[in-house]
């Protein structure tokens, strides 16, 4: 592939990727605080978070068939559009006066299953469009974009939402959203990829081709090991990520800006960390990188237990953001290099799958153990775990000797 070419493809994408992701992170945080500030009921808000995460969850695997089976950039447009489309409705319902918080509930349903497709087909196209060699970079630039989308998105959703009503808001995602799957439909161009066989439609044969994608899943050490560090790190990173904004307000104060504050450091550790991983390309082996991310993450949770300074909680807090893309993205690039193509929608299918559930199952377990024990202790005694799986990830030889060995071509033509 062309250098000025797969740099031009990979630049349209990550700019339209950036537009429709933060329309839509913009209507996400507006719904969330128009919802808190209209009920201040603990339980709807947890209705809302379940009907923004589950349907995902359960659509993933069918749309890592999907994307295995069609055109990914169709599908990461046509997932986009449908989300967008969604919105446009609400905001017709709302301009007509039609204000419900369920016409809201149904409509981060439907947003969720938009995403559940989108994922799994963006993350399988990427080594469709970017050489081998180049996607720890890659992947490393489209973090920091991500993460920056994170640190802006909810800052302007707040100060839209002071001085427009929220159907305006819906209208700027769908004008994001437009100009977003313009710039991916008309300038990205993607090279095919070759399929083993002419695939029928039906329910038996989509459930088989799951059943591939998990037993492949099974069948390869390495990415059976993958599969597991990902759960066990959701599980265990749980409680820094959802407890410590009830743990700055009951050790620090419950100032609003004090939970700004953490919020926006995370992300902008997250951009640098995205900064760091483009500009460096992490160890030679991605396995070292990955045990490197786990071993800060868990010392910078373990911080979190024992600090008593709010100023230095918050240069943790920058670090603690900084270790994710040192974990994620030589993640992404591995599996994107190492995984056939024709299975790959699959395997992202079941990552999005995993990843969706694995976080509720750590705040199930650690959330009311919040109540009765300290969350500093469940800060020392997750982040201990997570020092000790650093090592345990470091020792794992499937997964080291995969990150050394020359990697799978992707077949083209």
């Amino acid at each position: 592939m062309e250098t000025g070419k797969w740099k031009r493809n990979a630049t349209f994408f990550i700019a339209g990727q950036f537009l429709s992701m933060f329309g839509s992170m913009l209507v996400q945080y507006a719904i969330t605080w128009h919802i808190t500030l209209q009920t201040q009921s603990g339980g709807v808000m947890t209705i809302f978070t379940c009907a923004a995460l589950l349907p995902m969850v359960f659509v993933s695997p069918f749309a890592g068939v999907w994307a295995d089976r069609y055109n990914r950039k169709h599908l990461v447009n046509l997932s986009d559009g449908a989300i967008a489309l969604v919105t446009l409705v609400v905001a017709l319902l709302y301009f007509s006066g039609s204000k419900s918080i369920w016409i809201l509930l149904a409509a981060v349903m439907a947003r969720s299953v938009g995403q559940g497709v989108q994922q799994p087909a963006a993350n399988a196209l990427i080594p469709q469009l970017v050489p081998q060699e180049h996607l720890v970079r890659f992947n490393g630039f489209q973090s920091s974009m991500q993460s920056l989308t994170m640190f802006a998105a909810p800052m302007a959703s707040g100060a839209l939402l002071t001085f427009l009503p929220i159907e305006y808001i819906f209208l700027i995602d769908i004008g994001t959203a437009v100009i977003g799957i313009a710039i991916v439909f008309f300038c990205v161009k993607v090279s095919r990829v070759s399929k083993p066989e002419e695939r029928k439609p039906g329910a038996k044969v989509y459930f088989r081709e799951m059943t591939e994608g998990l037993r492949y899943i099974g069948g390869t050490a390495w990415l059976k090991t993958l599969f597991v560090a990902f759960a066990l790190f959701a599980v265990l990173a749980s409680p820094a990520a959802m407890l410590t904004p009830l743990q700055v307000a009951r050790t620090f104060g419950d100032d609003v800006w004090r939970l700004t504050a953490i919020e926006i450091l995370f992300a902008v550790g997250m951009t640098a960390g995205g900064i760091i991983m483009s500009a460096w390309g992490g160890f030679k082996n991605k396995a070292r990188t990955m045990t490197l991310a786990w071993l800060l993450f868990g010392v910078t949770t373990v911080l979190f237990g024992v600090i008593p300074n709010f100023w230095i909680y918050l240069g943790v807090m920058l670090l603690c953001g900084c270790t994710m893309p040192l974990f994620n993205v030589p993640t992404m690039a591995l599996m994107q290099t190492e995984i056939p193509q024709e299975l790959m929608g699959r395997v992202f299918g079941a990552i999005t799958m995993c990843s969706g559930l694995a976080m509720p199952v750590g705040m199930l377990l650690f959330g009311p153990l919040g109540d009765i024990v300290k969350i500093e202790w469940l800060l020392i005694v997750t982040g201990a775990m997570l020092i000790a799986g650093a090592f345990v990830l470091r020792g794992r030889k499937e997964l080291v000797q995969i990150c050394e060995k020359p990697p799978y071509r992707v077949t083209r033509h």
